[in-house]
Protein backbone atom coordinates (compact mmCIF):
# COMPACT_ATOMS: atom_id res chain seq x y z
CA UNK A 1 0.00 0.00 0.00
CA UNK A 2 2.95 2.31 0.32
CA UNK A 3 2.64 4.96 3.21
CA UNK A 4 -0.31 7.33 3.69
CA UNK A 5 -0.41 9.63 6.50
CA UNK A 6 -3.37 9.88 8.13
CA UNK A 7 -5.55 12.53 8.70
CA UNK A 8 -3.03 14.53 6.91
CA UNK A 9 -5.45 17.62 6.35
CA UNK A 10 -6.93 17.49 10.23
CA UNK A 11 -3.35 17.46 11.35
CA UNK A 12 -2.10 20.03 9.37
CA UNK A 13 -5.06 22.32 10.24
CA UNK A 14 -4.49 21.77 14.68
CA UNK A 15 -0.41 22.50 14.33
CA UNK A 16 -1.15 25.68 11.69
CA UNK A 17 2.04 25.89 10.30
CA UNK A 18 2.93 29.59 9.06
CA UNK A 19 6.37 30.97 7.98
CA UNK A 20 9.64 31.45 9.71
CA UNK A 21 8.63 28.67 12.51
CA UNK A 22 10.08 25.59 13.87
CA UNK A 23 7.96 21.98 13.74
CA UNK A 24 8.51 18.40 14.91
CA UNK A 25 7.73 15.34 13.36
CA UNK A 26 8.77 12.75 15.95
CA UNK A 27 7.65 9.57 14.00
CA UNK A 28 8.71 10.14 10.75
CA UNK A 29 8.26 6.91 9.03
CA UNK A 30 7.75 7.47 5.30
CA UNK A 31 7.97 11.69 6.02
CA UNK A 32 4.20 12.29 5.00
CA UNK A 33 3.20 14.90 7.31
CA UNK A 34 7.20 16.45 7.39
CA UNK A 35 6.89 17.06 3.69
CA UNK A 36 3.12 18.60 4.06
CA UNK A 37 4.03 20.76 6.59
CA UNK A 38 7.46 21.49 4.35
CA UNK A 39 4.95 22.44 1.51
CA UNK A 40 2.59 24.73 3.51
CA UNK A 41 5.08 27.25 4.44
CA UNK A 42 8.76 28.39 5.10
CA UNK A 43 9.45 26.73 8.37
CA UNK A 44 11.88 24.29 9.14
CA UNK A 45 11.26 20.68 10.58
CA UNK A 46 13.04 18.22 12.61
CA UNK A 47 11.90 14.74 11.72
CA UNK A 48 13.07 11.62 14.42
CA UNK A 49 12.68 8.34 14.03
CA UNK A 50 14.08 5.33 15.67
CA UNK A 51 14.26 3.23 12.77
CA UNK A 52 17.23 3.58 10.94
CA UNK A 53 15.77 2.47 7.79
CA UNK A 54 13.21 5.60 7.65
CA UNK A 55 16.15 7.79 8.20
CA UNK A 56 18.22 6.46 5.47
CA UNK A 57 14.82 7.03 3.58
CA UNK A 58 14.34 10.23 4.62
CA UNK A 59 17.73 11.40 2.79
CA UNK A 60 16.11 12.07 -0.30
CA UNK A 61 13.58 14.36 1.04
CA UNK A 62 16.53 16.05 2.71
CA UNK A 63 18.09 16.82 -0.42
CA UNK A 64 14.77 18.52 -1.72
CA UNK A 65 14.49 20.92 1.19
CA UNK A 66 17.96 22.11 1.86
CA UNK A 67 18.66 23.35 5.19
CA UNK A 68 14.92 23.28 6.19
CA UNK A 69 14.34 18.91 6.91
CA UNK A 70 16.83 17.78 9.55
CA UNK A 71 16.60 13.69 10.76
CA UNK A 72 17.68 12.11 13.05
CA UNK A 73 17.81 8.95 14.73
CA UNK A 74 16.36 8.13 17.98
CA UNK A 75 12.90 7.93 19.98
CA UNK A 76 10.50 10.41 20.04
CA UNK A 77 10.70 10.46 24.01
CA UNK A 78 14.03 12.08 24.17
CA UNK A 79 12.84 15.13 21.30
CA UNK A 80 13.61 17.57 23.92
CA UNK A 81 16.98 16.03 23.91
CA UNK A 82 17.20 15.74 20.45
CA UNK A 83 15.98 19.25 19.34
CA UNK A 84 18.60 20.80 21.96
CA UNK A 85 21.31 18.52 19.90
CA UNK A 86 20.61 20.81 16.50
CA UNK A 87 20.89 23.91 19.00
CA UNK A 88 17.30 24.96 18.60
CA UNK A 89 15.87 26.13 22.13
CA UNK A 90 12.44 25.33 21.59
CA UNK A 91 9.63 24.68 18.57
CA UNK A 92 6.29 25.55 17.46
CA UNK A 93 4.44 21.96 16.68
CA UNK A 94 5.09 18.66 17.52
CA UNK A 95 3.24 15.63 15.58
CA UNK A 96 2.97 12.52 16.35
CA UNK A 97 1.68 9.71 14.47
CA UNK A 98 1.29 6.33 17.00
CA UNK A 99 2.35 2.56 16.17
CA UNK A 100 3.64 1.23 12.95
CA UNK A 101 4.62 2.69 9.81
CA UNK A 102 3.28 0.94 6.38
CA UNK A 103 6.87 0.35 5.51
CA UNK A 104 7.42 -1.94 8.92
CA UNK A 105 3.90 -3.49 8.47
CA UNK A 106 4.55 -4.48 4.61
CA UNK A 107 8.18 -6.04 5.04
CA UNK A 108 7.62 -9.60 6.50
CA UNK A 109 11.14 -9.66 7.20
CA UNK A 110 10.54 -7.09 10.32
CA UNK A 111 7.92 -9.50 11.57
CA UNK A 112 5.19 -7.34 12.80
CA UNK A 113 2.59 -8.80 10.48
CA UNK A 114 1.55 -12.31 9.78
CA UNK A 115 -0.28 -11.57 6.11
CA UNK A 116 2.91 -12.85 5.49
CA UNK A 117 5.49 -15.45 6.88
CA UNK A 118 8.85 -13.93 8.82
CA UNK A 119 10.95 -13.92 11.31
CA UNK A 120 9.17 -13.31 14.97
CA UNK A 121 11.20 -9.83 15.16
CA UNK A 122 8.90 -6.80 15.69
CA UNK A 123 11.51 -4.25 16.84
CA UNK A 124 11.04 -0.89 15.40
CA UNK A 125 14.79 0.28 16.30
CA UNK A 126 15.77 -3.16 15.09
CA UNK A 127 18.00 -3.38 18.00
CA UNK A 128 17.56 -4.88 21.44
CA UNK A 129 15.06 -7.85 22.39
CA UNK A 130 13.05 -9.05 19.78
CA UNK A 131 9.26 -11.07 20.13
CA UNK A 132 11.04 -14.40 19.48
CA UNK A 133 13.32 -13.27 22.51
CA UNK A 134 9.84 -12.34 24.74
CA UNK A 135 7.81 -15.38 23.97
CA UNK A 136 10.59 -17.84 23.78
CA UNK A 137 12.07 -16.81 27.26
CA UNK A 138 9.16 -15.46 30.06
CA UNK A 139 7.23 -17.49 31.93
CA UNK A 140 3.49 -18.44 31.29
CA UNK A 141 1.87 -15.89 33.92
CA UNK A 142 4.27 -13.16 32.36
CA UNK A 143 3.37 -13.29 28.83
CA UNK A 144 -0.33 -14.35 29.65
CA UNK A 145 0.22 -10.34 31.46
CA UNK A 146 1.70 -9.12 28.78
CA UNK A 147 -0.98 -10.49 26.24
CA UNK A 148 -4.17 -9.21 28.37
CA UNK A 149 -2.94 -5.65 29.37
CA UNK A 150 -1.33 -4.65 26.05
CA UNK A 151 -3.99 -6.87 24.03
CA UNK A 152 -6.67 -6.47 25.94
CA UNK A 153 -7.12 -10.54 24.82
CA UNK A 154 -9.63 -12.13 27.51
CA UNK A 155 -8.23 -15.57 26.37
CA UNK A 156 -4.40 -14.49 27.74
CA UNK A 157 -4.10 -17.52 29.58
CA UNK A 158 -5.07 -19.93 27.10
CA UNK A 159 -2.51 -18.62 24.32
CA UNK A 160 0.42 -17.82 26.96
CA UNK A 161 -0.08 -21.77 27.93
CA UNK A 162 0.09 -22.59 24.45
CA UNK A 163 2.98 -20.80 23.59
CA UNK A 164 4.73 -22.34 26.49
CA UNK A 165 3.83 -25.87 25.41
CA UNK A 166 5.14 -25.11 21.78
CA UNK A 167 7.61 -23.24 21.63
CA UNK A 168 10.21 -22.32 20.17
CA UNK A 169 8.42 -20.16 18.14
CA UNK A 170 10.54 -18.10 15.67
CA UNK A 171 8.22 -17.02 12.55
CA UNK A 172 5.28 -14.83 12.68
CA UNK A 173 2.48 -17.28 10.62
CA UNK A 174 3.67 -19.68 12.94
CA UNK A 175 2.37 -18.33 16.13
CA UNK A 176 -0.45 -16.83 14.22
CA UNK A 177 -1.55 -19.86 13.18
CA UNK A 178 -0.70 -21.27 17.29
CA UNK A 179 -3.36 -18.62 18.50
CA UNK A 180 -6.09 -19.37 15.72
CA UNK A 181 -5.88 -23.04 17.13
CA UNK A 182 -6.05 -22.31 20.47
CA UNK A 183 -9.07 -19.71 20.34
CA UNK A 184 -10.95 -22.41 17.75
CA UNK A 185 -12.89 -21.84 14.91
CA UNK A 186 -15.54 -19.55 16.50
CA UNK A 187 -12.81 -16.65 16.65
CA UNK A 188 -11.84 -17.32 13.21
CA UNK A 189 -15.20 -16.60 12.32
CA UNK A 190 -14.36 -12.42 13.54
CA UNK A 191 -14.22 -9.71 11.74
CA UNK A 192 -10.37 -9.61 12.90
CA UNK A 193 -7.78 -12.54 12.62
CA UNK A 194 -7.35 -14.61 16.40
CA UNK A 195 -3.69 -13.51 16.35
CA UNK A 196 -4.33 -9.96 15.81
CA UNK A 197 -4.45 -8.76 19.56
CA UNK A 198 -1.55 -11.35 20.63
CA UNK A 199 0.30 -9.63 18.00
CA UNK A 200 -0.29 -5.62 19.38
CA UNK A 201 0.84 -6.73 22.50
CA UNK A 202 4.00 -8.17 21.88
CA UNK A 203 4.72 -5.55 19.51
CA UNK A 204 3.63 -2.37 22.33
CA UNK A 205 5.92 -4.56 24.90
CA UNK A 206 8.64 -4.94 22.75
CA UNK A 207 9.38 -1.28 21.77
CA UNK A 208 7.93 -0.05 25.20
CA UNK A 209 5.55 1.75 23.11
CA UNK A 210 2.62 2.75 25.80
CA UNK A 211 6.15 3.91 27.88
CA UNK A 212 7.82 5.47 25.03
CA UNK A 213 4.38 8.01 24.67
CA UNK A 214 4.50 8.96 28.04
CA UNK A 215 7.96 10.20 28.11
CA UNK A 216 7.25 12.14 24.88
CA UNK A 217 4.35 13.50 25.70
CA UNK A 218 6.45 15.30 28.57
CA UNK A 219 9.55 16.21 26.59
CA UNK A 220 7.34 17.98 24.34
CA UNK A 221 5.22 19.58 26.58
CA UNK A 222 8.95 20.65 27.42
CA UNK A 223 9.94 22.30 24.13
CA UNK A 224 6.86 23.54 22.88
CA UNK A 225 6.86 27.72 22.86
CA UNK A 226 3.69 29.83 23.92
CA UNK A 227 0.82 28.84 21.43
CA UNK A 228 2.66 25.96 20.20
CA UNK A 229 0.47 22.62 18.78
CA UNK A 230 0.82 19.28 20.06
CA UNK A 231 -1.08 17.02 17.73
CA UNK A 232 -1.04 12.80 18.20
CA UNK A 233 -2.55 10.34 16.08
CA UNK A 234 -3.62 7.29 17.81
CA UNK A 235 -5.00 4.07 16.70
CA UNK A 236 -6.08 1.87 19.66
CA UNK A 237 -7.45 2.47 22.70
CA UNK A 238 -4.87 2.04 24.74
CA UNK A 239 -2.61 5.43 23.25
CA UNK A 240 -5.39 7.14 23.64
CA UNK A 241 -6.11 6.90 26.58
CA UNK A 242 -2.89 7.75 28.00
CA UNK A 243 -3.33 11.31 25.40
CA UNK A 244 -6.58 12.06 26.23
CA UNK A 245 -5.72 12.23 30.18
CA UNK A 246 -2.63 13.99 29.59
CA UNK A 247 -4.15 16.59 27.92
CA UNK A 248 -7.43 16.94 30.25
CA UNK A 249 -4.73 16.99 33.25
CA UNK A 250 -2.86 19.24 31.80
CA UNK A 251 -5.66 21.80 30.68
CA UNK A 252 -7.52 22.19 34.19
CA UNK A 253 -5.80 24.12 36.72
CA UNK A 254 -4.53 21.85 38.97
CA UNK A 255 -6.19 20.39 42.48
CA UNK A 256 -5.84 21.42 45.90
CA UNK A 257 -3.79 18.89 47.73
CA UNK A 258 -5.28 16.39 48.87
CA UNK A 259 -3.57 13.12 51.00
CA UNK A 260 -6.53 10.95 49.60
CA UNK A 261 -5.77 12.05 45.86
CA UNK A 262 -2.27 13.51 45.62
CA UNK A 263 -1.44 15.31 42.57
CA UNK A 264 -0.65 13.33 39.19
CA UNK A 265 1.52 16.72 37.84
CA UNK A 266 3.12 19.32 39.66
CA UNK A 267 1.25 21.81 37.44
CA UNK A 268 -0.41 25.03 39.45
CA UNK A 269 -1.49 26.55 36.54
CA UNK A 270 -3.08 24.78 32.60
CA UNK A 271 -0.50 24.04 29.99
CA UNK A 272 -2.75 23.57 27.43
CA UNK A 273 -5.89 24.80 25.95
CA UNK A 274 -7.64 21.31 24.05
CA UNK A 275 -8.33 22.25 20.84
CA UNK A 276 -11.84 20.30 20.38
CA UNK A 277 -13.80 18.59 23.17
CA UNK A 278 -13.75 15.01 21.27
CA UNK A 279 -10.99 13.69 19.21
CA UNK A 280 -11.26 13.81 15.59
CA UNK A 281 -11.64 10.60 13.79
CA UNK A 282 -10.66 10.07 9.96
CA UNK A 283 -14.40 10.55 7.29
CA UNK A 284 -15.33 7.74 5.20
CA UNK A 285 -13.62 8.79 2.43
CA UNK A 286 -10.36 8.48 4.30
CA UNK A 287 -11.08 4.77 5.46
CA UNK A 288 -12.51 3.78 2.13
CA UNK A 289 -8.55 5.01 0.29
CA UNK A 290 -6.62 4.10 2.97
CA UNK A 291 -8.55 1.24 5.75
CA UNK A 292 -5.57 1.29 7.95
CA UNK A 293 -7.01 4.46 9.17
CA UNK A 294 -10.41 2.85 10.57
CA UNK A 295 -9.60 3.27 13.98
CA UNK A 296 -7.12 6.61 14.06
CA UNK A 297 -7.84 9.34 16.76
CA UNK A 298 -6.42 13.04 16.61
CA UNK A 299 -6.10 14.99 19.85
CA UNK A 300 -4.44 18.49 19.85
CA UNK A 301 -3.70 21.21 22.36
CA UNK A 302 -2.00 24.54 22.41
CA UNK A 303 0.45 25.13 24.69
CA UNK A 304 -0.18 28.24 26.98
CA UNK A 305 2.47 30.63 29.07
CA UNK A 306 3.97 28.74 31.75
Amino acid sequence: MGHLPVMLAEVLEALEPRDGAHYIDGTFGGGGYAKAILEACDCRVLGIDRDPEAIARGQALVALYPGRLTLVHGEFSQLDRLLADTGESGTNGVVLDLGVSSFQFDEPERGFSFRADGPLDMRMSLSGVSAADVVNSQDEKTLADIIARYGEERQARRIARAIVQARPLTRTVELAELVARTLGPAASRQPIHPATRTFQALRIHVNDELGELSRALEAATRVLKPQGRLAVVSFHSLEDRIVKRFLAERSAAAPRASRHAPQTHRASAPLYRLLGSRPQVPGAAEIADNPRARSAKLRAGERLAA
